[in-house]
């Protein structure tokens, strides 16, 4: 049986190998000039392949549970035994997201390169799918050049808009839309966090250990705890990450609610402060909050607490303190928004899932069509699970069952 992949991205490599390992004669379709770009930015380049903390709970759509099967099949340990079974080494940190040994997601995508060339796939890069019909049991692929390839099967793994510049495309969703496919909206996720950046905007690079919560009035949304990054137009990082994908889909305005020293009671901290200024009266107040927070975290706290940076510490009140302390435990700021497609790594939303048979992930409505990845309406949180489903998704469709 001959079997087209339109998409070398993680669950077309892995759909590849599946199929040709089980006697099927394969072609990769890849419109880029090389299989696995957008794969080489994840995990900041370190490619962050899995998680062994895996759940339900850490996927998103409008069916999260259409993921049961293929995760069933394929999860973490078959994960983590066919790439140890393709000679690559894996180290798991505390937070149980899984790395190359190497910590480069070139030795990832270098594996798959020699078992796809290993197991004969054939793939063909520069290859941009403009059109996709059937006729009687074949499906007819046309190029941007007006080639034609025929072909049994086909497999849709083209990823979503996520990461233009890195091979971002709609083409999955315009090629599934055109045999009767409907798409959910679409958002950015796994994308940097827009707010006000009245106080942000010199805190660029900073990171802190921090608590979030995404609050519309008094109800709060989402929240997240661990690394944030600060950046000139809001905040990123893993925390910011996680909560981006809410912050894109809500309705309605937000704020975003950071606790910069979730480890410290609010009573510990004026307390701390108390001791600061009756040992360190002859300080200014720009020194007040060193080896609290960050240096330039600490003076932009005093600002938005409404605090010069010149006057001496001993001037301060405990009602003073207080507010000063309340600043460090609820640095709240107006979120904007999200950036754009270009700089996300996942798209949420896709592909409507109960248009396929989650046991094989056949198209209900085409025969001999198969989808998975990021193409579908399924998302994962930051740390592994998107490429998880990549994985796991595109075994399960490269059996064509």
């Amino acid at each position: 049986m001959t079997v087209v992949i339109i998409g070398g991205g993680a669950s077309g490599m892995i759909a590849a190998l599946t199929a040709a390992q089980n006697g099927h004669h394969v072609q990769i379709l890849e419109r880029q000039a090389r299989v696995g770009r957008k794969l080489l930015s994840t995990g900041n380049g370190r490619c962050n392949l899995t998680n062994l903390n895996m759940g339900e709970t850490h996927y998103h759509g409008q069916s999260p549970a259409f993921i049961r099967p293929a995760m069933s099949l394929f999860g973490t340990q078959q994960t983590l035994d066919f790439f140890h079974g393709l000679g690559l080494l894996t180290v798991a940190e505390e937070s149980g997201r899984v790395y190359p040994l190497s910590d480069q997601a070139g030795s990832v995508v270098d594996v798959l390169r020699f078992a796809l060339e290993e197991a004969g796939v054939e793939v063909r890069t520069g290859f941009e799918v403009s059109a996709l019909k059937k006729k009687g049991d074949v499906f007819r692929i046309t190029s941007a050049e007006g080639e034609m390839l025929t072909c049994d099967r086909v497999l849709i793994c083209c990823g979503g808009m996520a990461g233009g510049k890195l091979g971002g495309t709609q083409s999955g969703y315009e090629l599934l839309k055109a045999q009767g496919h409907s798409a959910t909206k679409l958002f950015p996720a796994l994308v940097q966090i827009k707010t006000d950046n009245t106080y942000v905007r010199s805190l660029k690079g900073v990171r802190a250990d921090a608590a979030v919560e995404l609050r519309q009035g008094e109800t709060v949304l989402d929240a997240s705890q661990g690394e944030v990054q600060f950046t000139e137009f809001g905040i990123s990082g893993p925390v910011g990450f996680e909560l981006s994908r809410t912050a894109a889909t809500a309705k309605g305005k937000l704020t975003a609610h950071i606790d910069l020293l979730r480890q410290v009671s609010m009573p510990q901290l004026q307390q701390a402060l108390e001791d600061r200024v009756r040992t360190m009266p002859h300080l200014t107040m720009e020194n007040l909050l060193v080896g609290l927070l960050h240096n330039r975290l600490g003076r932009t706290v005093l600002r938005y607490a409404g605090y010069g940076l010149a006057d001496p510490v001993r001037s301060l009140r405990p009602a003073d303190l207080k507010r000063i302390a309340a600043a460090m435990k609820d640095f709240a700021l107006p979120v904007l928004g999200v950036h754009g497609f270009d700089g996300a790594q996942v798209t949420a939303g896709g592909i409507h899932t109960d248009e396929f048979d989650p046991q094989t992930l056949q198209s209900r409505l085409v025969s001999g069509l198969y989808a998975a990845g990021e193409v579908l309406d399924i998302d994962g949180d930051c740390g592994g699970y998107n490429l998880q489903w990549a994985w796991a998704s595109g075994y399960l469709a490269g059996l064509l069952k």
